[in-house]
């Protein structure tokens, strides 16, 4: 009898002395900057990630939309940050592997100054075209803006992104000096696509893809090598005669200095997260692929986009403002 009241004593004391650790646990709150605005792609896949992260890490993860130039206040929040995981960045790879092709001070070095923790996704751009253009395939498509230069031009979610330089790609390898048209994201970019005002658009299919399912738009061809799980009818460029091609990846990236067991440990909630069926399905159903890689193979993948990317951009002249 009174071994039993000894042990219930000691379990209590233990529960007792642990107590304020869990609660700490519980009260942690790990935030995943996005550079940009509510409801776009990087948004969405941030909130999947998050709502599944709280499981795996046994703490609160929410996250917190920092827009403002093109993801590159919320990369130097970060960099300024304490690495001790509570503060992450989800950033599209445009933001790792254009900018340091665009920009002389950047104020950090996207090789250096970040903690690569894991890759969710890879996706590649839609070539959508919108009532402002002629009906028909995409060579069709090229054709009419061929012979009316005045209305070839081509909207993405802003300047010095992949989409824009992709689809400059795309103007060269068509033999069509199309124009550019930048706008402050993709859904703005989509809205004017839908009423005439630019005939076509390059982006991401999460930006698209809805309208065109409605009828509103058509997705004339996918960037790339394959074709999107979520449009299976769609051609690729290259089936579509346009021999170019792009894609892109999804990362997420802490404060420089963290240490290994944190990394691994984030890394691990992040692979948990993307084998969940439902988030799988619903990444997939935003028209992007759900692709976990670890932290050496993100750096790795980052640095054959840095090094893919210097020369179509160097050769386009494009320079930031």
């Amino acid at each position: 009898m009174k071994r039993r009241h000894f042990t219930a004593l000691a379990s209590a004391q233990i529960v007792a002395a642990l107590a304020p650790s869990l609660a700490l646990a519980q009260e942690r709150t790990t935030r995943i900057l996005v550079g940009f605005p509510p409801g776009g792609s990087a948004d969405q896949v941030a909130r999947l990630l998050a709502d599944k992260m709280r499981v795996s890490l046994g703490q609160n993860v929410i996250v917190d939309n920092k827009p403002g130039a093109a993801g590159r206040l919320a990369l130097t929040e970060i960099k300024r940050s304490t690495p001790d995981g509570n503060t992450l960045i989800f950033s599209p790879s445009g933001a790792m592997v254009i900018h340091p092709w665009l920009y002389q001070n950047l104020g950090y070095d996207t090789a250096k100054d970040f903690t690569p923790l894991s890759q969710a996704c890879t996706f590649d751009f839609a070539v959508t075209a919108g009532p402002g253009a002629v009906s028909g395939d995409l060579k069709t498509v090229l054709a009419w803006m061929r012979a009316n230069p005045a209305k070839a031009n081509y909207a993405t979610s802003g300047a010095g992104t992949v989409p824009h330089f992709a689809g400059q790609l795309l103007a060269q390898a068509a033999g069509v000096p199309m124009t550019h048209v930048a706008y402050r994201g993709g859904a703005p970019a989509a809205q004017d696509l839908i009423g005439g005002q630019v005939p076509l658009m390059v982006d991401t299919a999460s930006e698209t893809i809805e309208h065109h399912r409605a009828g509103k738009v058509r997705i004339l061809a996918v960037t790339g090598t394959q074709r999107n799980r979520a449009l299976p009818e769609v051609p690729t460029l290259k089936e579509a005669g346009i021999d170019v091609s792009a894609d892109a990846f999804f990362g997420l990236y802490g404060p420089p200095g963290m240490a290994p067991e944190l990394v691994q440990r984030i890394d691990r909630a992040v692979a948990d997260a993307l084998r969940a069926p439902d988030v799988q399905d619903k990444i997939y159903n935003l028209g992007l692929v759900p692709a976990h890689a670890g932290p050496a193979e993100l750096a790795a993948t980052q640095a054959a986009h840095l090094k893919r990317w210097e020369a179509p951009i160097k050769a386009s002249g494009f320079k930031a403002e």
